[in-house]
């Protein structure tokens, strides 16, 4: 899955900042600039990062006035190099200085995202298994930072809980008494259930993993397993289901739990943890 966001739903998360951060005006512009006076900027980037958001910078100069150009000088997942321009803007300097920091806030939250994703994706290289995000996001930007994510060459998890059945050791409480075991009772309610959907069941032990394998699971979630471990759950697996390592990955260890052979490396790190990167706007 690969979330495409549309332009209607940027326009509505920038007019929401917009509003928040504005209220009832923005009153140091107001009181010094003049209503005439037109500006020439440039977004700048002060660090090495790759690029995501530059849609919401747009949005955000255009909804405080249709008269702003802008110029998209790269485009969203590009890697560029510090003192690299992303964007150019030209027009009344209100409207830029206004919208100036809620379009930075995006631009940078984003692009930290898609910096850290390319970051893990670089590291995993030349091995089987690709990255993935989590639900772990922003209440509200799930959206944008799964694309963030994509930016950085990473892939897209489940959007939600209505796309992908997940099955987690707590549901697999509920059914501990289910006949052959909880595992494959679970598999057969959700195949029944949801007969068009993927099946990811949760296990924190090998004999959890040959179960779900046996029971038909799409792909197995392997929790917080050492790197030997993963091996011997690939190789109960291999040919019946897909496999993913989950939990306490970070840059140090991802490559050794790449190559365990896993399918896929789930990371909630990146959008839970990704700093903010340094981008400015420049005057000419």
């Amino acid at each position: 899955m690969h979330v495409e966001l549309t332009a209607s739903e940027i326009r509505a998360a920038v007019k929401t900042a917009l509003a928040e951060d504005i209220g009832g005006g923005d009153v140091t512009t107001r009181a010094t600039v003049p209503k005439t006076l037109a500006f020439k900027t440039v977004m700048r980037v002060r660090e090495p990062l790759v690029v995501a958001g530059l849609d919401f910078a747009k949005a955000a100069f255009l909804r405080l006035s249709s008269s702003v150009k802008t110029e998209f000088l790269v485009h969203d997942g590009t890697h560029v190099a510090g003192g690299d321009k992303l964007l150019r803007i030209s027009g009344s300097a209100r409207a830029i200085l206004t919208a100036e920091r809620v379009a930075l806030n995006f631009v940078q939250h984003l692009s930290g995202i898609a910096t850290l994703t390319a970051q893990f994706v670089e590291a995993v290289k030349h091995t089987r298994a690709q990255i993935l995000d989590t639900r772990k996001t922003t209440p509200g930007w799930r959206r944008f930072e799964k694309y963030a994510v994509a930016c950085g060459g990473g892939k897209n998890h489940r959007l939600g809980l209505f796309d992908m059945v997940l099955i987690k050791d707590n549901h697999l409480a509920a059914l501990r008494n289910e006949k052959p075991n909880a595992v494959a009772a679970a598999i057969q309610l959700a195949r029944k259930k949801f007969p068009r959907l993927k099946i990811e069941v949760e296990a924190d032990t090998l004999e959890q993993v040959a179960q779900a394998a046996a029971a038909g699971a799409d792909i197995i979630l392997l929790d917080n397993m050492a790197p030997e471990k993963l091996r011997q759950a690939v190789k109960i697996a291999k040919g019946r289901a897909k496999t993913e390592a989950s939990g306490g990955v970070n840059l140090g260890n991802v490559r050794a739990i790449a190559g365990s052979g896993v399918d896929f490396i789930s990371v909630g790190a990146l959008t839970h943890s990704a700093r903010a990167v340094d981008i400015g706007l420049d005057f000419e």
